[in-house]
């Protein structure tokens, strides 16, 4: 197959739209169920260099969940503890497979965000991945390959209109690469940078103590952010984004839209907001949403008389901030990327509290010392890359 009919491009109204190769090549795909659309294989594409590098540079199974082309998480298959299995809303499931944990991780960090997301898979689909794909709402998935069972399962969501997309692991774009923008052509060399750890070898502050597990989140941090619309900047734990700041002008801004995130994520695991007395009937997505609005600043939305009757058995005591401060400030070793330099020392006041222990960026800004400083106050280890990673 050398082209793709589209039904449209962005929108609607943006017609005619296709996908095909230069030349008159074969596409390195295969639709196997449904009919994606131009934004879902813009995500799909991207997601899958993700989840591809992500699997070369740990040697672990990876997903990711995309949104918009920017990932709404991404991870790789570790075990899950009991907590995250619950936050996830996957411990129903029984031990899982270490794929589908890291599609539990990728989907679970930010659910709000990874709602009607596109996944992407590193190894070949299997009965527990499509299994939790299956339940939720999601307009499609790639992956090199898939199991008759898991494509079983995946044919039946949606009708039989489930978005499924193979692509051919071995496939490799030409090192230059061209886009238009208002019919100008616009051609560049592939962001084929390696992110290993000679990159994160020149840690600039005094503490250089970074352990093996940081170094595997920065490298998912920068993996990440290899595909996430600028600014971005990834906070990462456990083998897992945990909150993910994409196409920000500024950088702190950028910093505390993915710290609040990542606050989110732990604020989740706080007994107080695991015991919530959620009502019989209530779906993942209006458990994520009352969720949300509870452990967030508009908290009455939801506790409000009138309003808390519909999501739970009884109302629950406000989560003061007090409370959540003393939780957060449990949050430790947390690693942070940035696609470019901070150019403040306000971004790395701002990852202190989250946690963060460990940073990656490029360098290079004027107030460098000032970051550096900064960094030593607080005992974080930080790396200087010395590359952008800018996304556009």
């Amino acid at each position: 197959m050398q082209e793709l009919q589209l039904k449209y491009g962005c929108n609607p109204n943006q017609k005619p739209s296709r996908i095909f190769m230069e030349g008159g090549q074969e596409l390195p795909i295969q639709v196997l169920s449904g009919r994606p659309g131009y934004i879902n294989f813009l995500d799909a594409f991207n997601g899958w260099q993700l989840v591809k590098e992500l699997k070369e540079a740990t040697g672990l199974p990876a997903a990711t969940s995309f949104k918009h082309v920017s990932p709404a998480g991404a991870a790789v298959g570790l075990p899950l503890t009991e907590t995250l299995a619950k936050i996830y809303w996957v411990d129903d499931l029984g031990e899982l497979s270490p794929l589908a944990c890291a599609y539990a991780r990728a989907r679970g960090a930010d659910r709000m965000s990874s709602f009607g997301d596109f996944i992407a898979l590193s190894d070949v689909c299997d009965r527990d991945t499509a299994m939790l794909i299956k339940r939720e709402v999601s307009d499609g998935v790639i992956a090199p390959g898939y199991t008759e069972e898991a494509l079983e399962l995946l044919k039946q969501k949606k009708k039989g209109n489930y978005n499924v997309i193979q692509i051919d692991e071995n496939y490799r774009p030409a090192p230059i690469e061209h886009k238009q923008v208002y019919g100008i052509t616009f051609e560049q060399g592939r962001q084929e940078l390696k992110i290993d750890e000679e990159l994160l070898s020149n840690v600039v502050t005094e503490n250089k103590e970074i352990p093996e597990e940081a170094l595997m989140d920065l490298k998912i941090a920068l993996i990440t952010l290899k595909y996430t619309q600028s600014n971005s900047v990834c906070y990462v734990k456990g083998g897992q984004a945990i909150g993910i700041g994409a196409g920000q002008q500024s950088r702190v801004h950028c910093t505390r839209l993915a710290g609040q995130k990542a606050d989110n994520w732990f604020l989740r695991q706080c007994p107080k907001v695991l015991n919530l007395p959620f009502g019989e009937g209530i779906t993942r997505a209006e458990r994520d949403n009352a969720i949300d609005v509870y452990i967030g600043n508009e908290y009455m939305d939801v506790l409000a008389d009138g309003a808390w009757q519909k999501v739970f058995t009884e109302k629950p005591a406000v989560f003061t901030e007090g409370e959540k401060r003393a939780w957060l400030d449990q949050m430790q070793d947390v690693t942070l990327g940035s696609d470019a330099f901070f150019p403040f020392s306000d971004n790395i006041e701002r990852a202190h509290k989250s946690g963060v222990k460990y940073i990656a960026q490029p360098g290079g800004s004027v107030r460098d010392e000032d970051v550096i400083a900064t960094c030593n106050k607080y005992g974080i280890a930080m790396a200087f890359t010395g590359i952008r990673l800018f996304h556009h």
